[in-house]
């Protein structure tokens, strides 16, 4: 009898926390089926933390859902005065960022989203 696979979840998240920040390291994709999982995990960590770091090195994909989620996550912590970083944007995300015109929003990311002041 074959045994089913168990199936890979689609994002994990790894939270850690220092004094100065909380970084969160996500791996696999940010879509509209794991869109959810990002922002509940995240949103909760504005609160306890001035600025939120989120490390997209393992992120493989990213579609207008996962897009969304991070806009969202931004205002949250616009909102309530936490500084939000995205950090380690492969070419694909910046490239992403730079068409959606987004990377405007993500101020002062200039360095890691790969865009030139205009």
């Amino acid at each position: 009898m074959a045994a089913n696979p168990i199936p890979l979840p689609e994002l994990s998240l790894e939270t850690v926390r220092s004094p100065e920040e909380t970084l969160v390291h996500c791996t696999g994709r940010i879509t509209s089926a794991t869109s959810v999982t990002l922002t509940t995990t995240v949103r909760p960590l504005i609160p306890q933390t001035r600025r939120l770091v989120l490390d997209l090195t393992d992120v493989t994909y990213l579609d207008s859902s996962g897009l969304g989620a991070l806009v969202g996550i931004y205002v949250s912590a616009r909102r309530q005065e936490c500084e939000l970083k995205l950090i380690n944007l492969n070419e694909r995300l910046k490239h992403l960022f730079r068409i959606t015109q987004l990377a405007k929003v993500f101020e002062g990311h200039d360095d890691m989203l790969g865009m030139t002041p205009d």
